[in-house]
């Protein structure tokens, strides 16, 4: 029996996933013929699926659904652990209760986290799309990260749809079927709630799928459908979203004065009209939003919190802000300790160049892997190619703009999903019809990449009993791993389910030592802090924490340290006790 390893010492995913790949490249070169009988018969199986376009969107959508369902005992619903996930639930949380945004506690300065704006609202500092998808779960299922699923479900088979308006049906249900393994079931995108990604896959996917069918047919639904994608990318990733809004802008706006099939005017304002409604119904609700949660219509999520708490510019060419007044170490540790030293890496001509090319390294690694890599060598053949032209103008339109951004992650790229996946298919196209003699090379190669991605699925869901290592920690290694990572987060969901079961209501000061991770992170709470049976604060020493004592003087107190092993959790003892509050008209 195999014992209890070292992280450092278990076989690694990828090293699994480079082997065979390299496997399956020298068998592509020793294999002959067509293949066994069986597999040319399911080929031509799955291309009667595909020619059923309809069919294949829904296959690939439901495929998606039930086999990460079927995947829960063994890769369970995900809890939180840094603080981009429990900023999504705050707003998760607070478009279930029927609210867009919380008052600011009373006691707001002990409760202080990072992402989270404390004023002039309660609210998660990120735009509202994924918090709107976590809500919708909570409502509807139970539990906030089903509405991911569904949502995840929607994108793969949007993926899917999108690709049958750029490629042949074959290609488009495969490339359906690779957005499942590689993102759909492992990745972070699905088992976190961190970043909205699949929120803007899906909405990249049908602006991507929209655009080139409104141009060959004027259909009033296919506009309606780019204009909810338009929708979708605005509430989610903006940014990323305008970076692929622009060259669809300005393709349509190429097709409307020189396409030889553009409609009349009067039939262009009258199947444009509903479009341009629900774009502008999600403007003005997004203005109404950023007005209710941050004081002014004009005034963005970011904003406020970035204001109030950062140091590091979003921006290569912008110096650092001004240290504003912490109140606690921790958010100081974060905000400028890490964040910071992520910038002073740009300031060095070294440091310039390595930071950028970690950008496309990363971004391969996830969305390719070594799998998916051998393909790529056909890129050449699909920059010349018209077919795909338009994508990859797009995604270089991307990587100017990402190369303006410090930090680029995988989830940051999320709208163009679908482009990506259209581009690595497009190669496979022309690696397809490579031969070496009278050998199907090209064949091979591809059915040895697809091979690969089932193999790695397949040893995926069983890492935990082959004792393999997985991605935990630092963020490009979890972030750019398409297997995602070890379950994290659940000392703290273990403690707060501990301590929702005590009688009464609880009160917990969170101590970190010296050392701690400010990414790793123990103060979160409900939208409606004073109603919480469990309320997380901050240890600010005896004397500050005495007035949010007295203030929450009804709960039993309790002191956290999360960064002794085990966690600890005991009874807060004060050397100033807590003087219970005078009601109105009392004295002492």
């Amino acid at each position: 029996m195999i014992g209890p390893q070292n992280p450092a010492t278990r076989p690694s995913i990828w090293l699994l996933e480079a082997a065979f790949t390299l496997i399956g490249v020298a068998f592509a070169f020793l294999a002959s013929g067509r293949g066994p009988h069986a597999l040319v018969s399911f080929e031509r199986a799955l291309s009667i699926l595909a020619r059923r376009q309809g069919l294949a969107v829904l296959a690939v959508g439901l495929t998606a659904f039930l086999l990460r369902l079927a995947l829960l005992p063994i890769c369970p619903i995900p809890v939180p652990f840094i603080p981009d996930e429990f900023s999504f639930l705050l707003a998760g949380d607070t478009f279930a209760s029927g609210r867009l945004t919380n008052p600011t506690p009373a006691m707001w300065m002990h409760l202080e986290s990072i992402h989270i704006t404390m004023t002039p609202s309660y609210m998660s500092m990120y735009f509202p799309a994924q918090g709107l998808v976590l809500a919708a779960g909570k409502v509807l299922f139970g539990h906030p990260w089903f509405g991911l699923l569904c949502v995840m479900a929607l994108m793969c088979a949007a993926i899917c749809w999108m690709l049958q308006a750029w490629l042949p049906p074959g290609w488009a249900l495969l490339g359906g079927a690779i957005a499942i393994l590689r993102i759909g079931l492992f990745s972070y995108w699905i088992n976190s709630y961190n970043g909205g990604a699949v929120v803007a896959a899906f909405g990249g996917a049908l602006v991507l799928g929209a655009f080139p069918r409104v141009m060959r047919t004027t259909r009033s639904r296919d506009a309606l459908v780019l204009a909810l994608g338009i929708v979708v990318l605005m509430l989610s990733r903006p940014y990323e979203g305008l970076l692929l809004c622009l060259p669809v802008a300005v393709a349509m706006g190429n097709w409307l004065l020189r396409g030889k099939n553009r409609p009349s005017l009067a039939v262009l304002f009258r199947r444009a009209a509903l479009p341009l409604i629900l774009i502008i119904a999600g403007v003005s609700w997004l203005a109404y939003y950023d007005y209710r949660a941050f004081g002014n219509p004009l005034t963005l999520p970011y904003t406020v919190d970035r204001n109030t708490y950062a140091v590091a510019p979003y921006w290569i060419w912008q110096p650092p802000r001004p240290e504003p007044p912490y109140r606690h170490a921790v958010l100081r540790d974060f905000y400028v300790k890490q964040e910071l030293t992520v910038v002073t890496k740009f300031h060095t001509p070294i440091g310039f160049v390595v930071q950028n090319l970690m950008k496309p390294i990363n971004t391969i690694r996830f969305f390719a892997g070594f799998a998916l890599l051998v393909p790529l060598i056909m890129v050449r053949r699909v920059l010349l190619d018209r077919r795909t032209r338009f994508l990859v103008f797009g995604v270089a339109v991307l990587a100017a703009g990402m190369f303006l951004e410090v930090v680029l992650l995988p989830h940051y790229m999320a709208p163009f999903t679908a482009a990506f996946y259209a581009i690595g298919l497009q190669c496979m196209r022309h690696l397809r019809v490579l031969r070496t003699g009278h050998k199907p090379v090209g064949v091979w190669l591809i059915r040895s990449a697809l091979l690969t991605c089932v193999c790695m699925a397949v040893i995926r869901a069983n890492a935990r009993p082959l004792q393999l290592e997985l991605a935990n920690w630092p963020p490009n290694e979890w972030t750019a791993s398409w297997y995602g990572t070890d379950p994290l987060g659940a000392p703290r969901a273990a403690m707060q389910a501990r301590l929702e079961h005590l009688p009464g209501k609880q009160l917990v000061l969170v101590r970190y030592s010296s050392t701690h991770d400010p990414v790793w992170e123990w103060v979160y709470n409900a939208p409606d802090v004073d109603a919480s049976r469990v309320i997380w604060a901050r240890d600010m020493g005896d004397a500050k924490n005495g007035e949010l004592l007295r203030f929450y003087n009804d709960r039993s107190v309790w002191l956290v340290e999360p960064d002794t092993h085990p966690e600890t959790l005991m009874p807060y003892v004060s050397s100033d006790p807590p003087r219970r509050l005078l009601t109105p008209g009392e004295t002492r």
